[in-house]
């Protein structure tokens, strides 16, 4: 009887976080081994041998001690990454973080119930943000599944990250605040922000214990939106988030130093659930071609998003959604399992609202007013002028490829995302007639507190295939065995990734180590084929797969010469986002987008005449 009982019994969302295994540390030799492998692409006979000397003398010498090192910090913690990685992706880095580091998406929902329409921007927020709302409470009451692979639990740590979070800038070093808690924890913030027209607005999102319905949001929103019609532009304090990060901590000490009351704001804005932004801009977009809306979602108007929160919702003039959210305090799956959630409902109720229409006497929406002096207004116009100048240099693509999609290359037996992988390789090849340093994401969930290591897709293997193909004497069949090799190269490598097998972050310890302990940065380091094969942040191609469902995202490139390149991938289509520098004229992510198609129509062409 008793089995049957805790069968029954639903898995709570965090019931796994205190059984998870510890982060583990790989083996010196095989990651500089695959350290090894991942520079051969990159360098000539001579180049690769000076590496393979630099490596063996690090193994042999100072790196055996790093490592050494490296395992006692794992001793102690259950995540020797985690404030690291942290520090060291997110919080130290001087760059503006709302263009550079954030990601945005496009809302599905206008290939259902929402597509573009006029006059139905409030209507559509107040029902989109009440699912919001939610998925909020079910994270608050741990009703939320627990994510697997296969039946080995995942880390859940991130989906405490996605309501009151907020990132606070430091002169050196920005700073996490998270107010987040469950209900067995006790009491959490339950106030909304509501940004329109460079002017801030917030309201309880409870009311007598009851989360406020569609049509008591629709009031608070339309008397937000009231307020500021025909009403001069506020002062845009949001606009300083998208400053560089010492300048926005300078910016922000002083907004504190003027007026205490300055400071009851930014800790309102910090804690609240998430932000509501009522853009005035009307991207137009459709299934085939997502380009003006996620535009508007990563460069759009910096006066009406708060760029350090983790969560901005986006809703248009139009009626049409995006989402902007820093990185910093979560990796964008978690973004991805909340928005395919709001598009399962919203689709499911046909966009509408079926409840009662009734309205509770609800304390209205409470204007936010900063206390500004002239030296925060020139900081404001410094940081608009930043954003836009590096906003009007970014080109961002987001079509649908519709030749084929999950279906047809599962039918060949391949891997959908290894597929997409090795066609962007293929299409970078031809633009540029070298190999592209290539960074893919690599979930590491499966311990605590895991977030990500690095795959490398540019293996020795896909260069091979690449030359191949643009080798007019090579026949079918060269280039099909060719092909498979850098599949299953490719797959090895992300399974062990996954692993916690990576090389990437175990180098970036060993390097991070020495740093702590005051030792010169060793030769690995500093070798040029380390940078050139994409080390230390330098990915020519920065990717990521959103998953297999309706919800994407996009980045900038990691560096001015590159691309960024996220991508879903569905049954019958593949939709891709790709980000270029126009200032860069190496690169266009249109001409990226053409050769990625006829790549990827080639490599179906060549698994189905492999069956011959």
């Amino acid at each position: 009887m008793d089995n049957n009982l805790s069968e029954t019994v639903p898995e709570r969302t965090f019931q796994y976080q205190n059984s998870l295994p510890s982060l583990p540390v790989p083996s010196l030799e095989t990651s500089l081994s695959k350290y090894l492998n991942a520079v051969r692409p990159f360098a000539s006979d001579e180049e690769f041998k000076a590496t393979a000397d630099i490596v063996r003398k690090f193994q042999d010498g100072v790196g055996k001690e790093l490592h050494q090192k490296l395992l006692q910090r794992a001793r102690t913690r259950r995540n020797w990454l985690e404030e690291w990685w942290l520090d060291t992706a997110y919080l130290e880095p001087r760059i503006p973080s709302q263009l550079n580091v954030n990601f945005a998406g496009p809302g599905a929902y206008l290939e259902h119930c929402w597509p573009a329409e006029e006059g139905t921007q409030l209507e559509r927020a107040s029902i989109s943000t009440w699912h919001t709302l939610q998925y909020w409470n079910l994270i608050r009451t741990e009703r939320i599944h627990p994510q697997k692979a296969g039946k080995i639990p995942l880390d859940m740590d991130q989906f405490r990250m996605l309501f009151c979070t907020c990132k606070v800038p430091g002169v050196k070093k920005d700073t996490i605040r998270n107010y987040f808690k469950t209900e067995s924890e006790g009491p959490c913030p339950s106030h909304l922000l509501v940004m329109c027209r460079g002017r801030i607005f917030t309201f309880d999102a409870v009311h007598d214990g009851q989360i406020l319905t569609p049509p008591e949001l629709l009031r608070q929103l339309s008397y937000v939106k009231q307020c500021c019609e025909g009403e001069p532009v506020g002062e845009g304090v949001a606009a300083l988030t998208t400053d560089e990060r010492t300048r926005w901590a300078q910016a922000r000490e002083h907004l504190i130093s003027i007026d205490p009351h300055n400071n009851t704001i930014l800790e309102t804005i910090q804690s609240c659930l998430f932000i509501v932004s009522l853009d005035e801009a009307k991207p137009y977009s459709t299934a085939e071609n997502y380009s003006n809306l996620t535009m508007e979602a990563l460069a759009g108007d910096p006066t009406i998003r708060w760029g350090d929160k983790s969560y901005n919702s986006l809703v248009f003039g139009n009626g049409t959604f995006a989402s902007n959210c820093d990185h910093a305090p979560y990796d964008a799956m978690a973004l991805v399992s909340m928005c395919w959630y709001l598009d399962q409902q919203i689709k499911a109720a046909g966009g509408k609202w079926q409840g009662s229409d009734a309205v509770r006497p609800v304390p209205r929406p409470e204007e936010l007013v900063f206390t500004v002096d002239e030296k925060i207004q020139s900081a404001i116009s410094h940081a608009k002028q930043q954003y836009l100048e590096a906003a009007q240099d970014l080109q961002i693509v987001c079509y649908a490829f519709t030749g084929f999609g999950k279906a047809d290359i599962r039918q060949k037996k391949l891997h959908p995302d290894t597929f997409v992988q090795l066609a962007i390789q293929l299409a970078y090849y031809r633009i540029h007639k070298r190999p592209g340093s290539c960074y893919e994401t690599a979930m590491t969930r499966k311990y605590y507190h895991g977030r990500t290591d690095t795959m490398r897709p540019c293996t020795q293997e896909a260069v091979n295939w690449c030359k191949a193909m643009m080798d007019p004497t090579c026949d079918a069949d060269t280039k099909r065995k060719a092909m498979l090799q850098a599949f299953t190269k490719h797959n090895k490598l992300m399974g062990e990734a996954q692993e916690g097998k990576g090389f990437d972050r175990h180098l970036l310890g060993l390097y991070l180590i020495a740093k702590e302990e005051g030792h010169p940065t060793p030769e690995l380091f500093t070798d040029p084929l380390y940078a050139k094969s994409g080390g230390g942040g330098n990915f020519v191609l920065s990717s990521s797969l959103v998953g297999y469902t309706t919800i994407l995202g996009a980045v900038a490139p990691m560096v001015h010469h590159g691309y960024g390149f996220f991508y879903r991938i569905r049954d019958d289509r593949i939709v891709i986002s790709m980000s270029a520098w126009k200032s860069c004229h190496e690169t266009d992510a249109v001409i990226l987008f053409n050769n990625f198609s006829s790549s990827l129509h080639q490599m179906l062409h060549l698994a189905t005449t492999s069956q011959l």
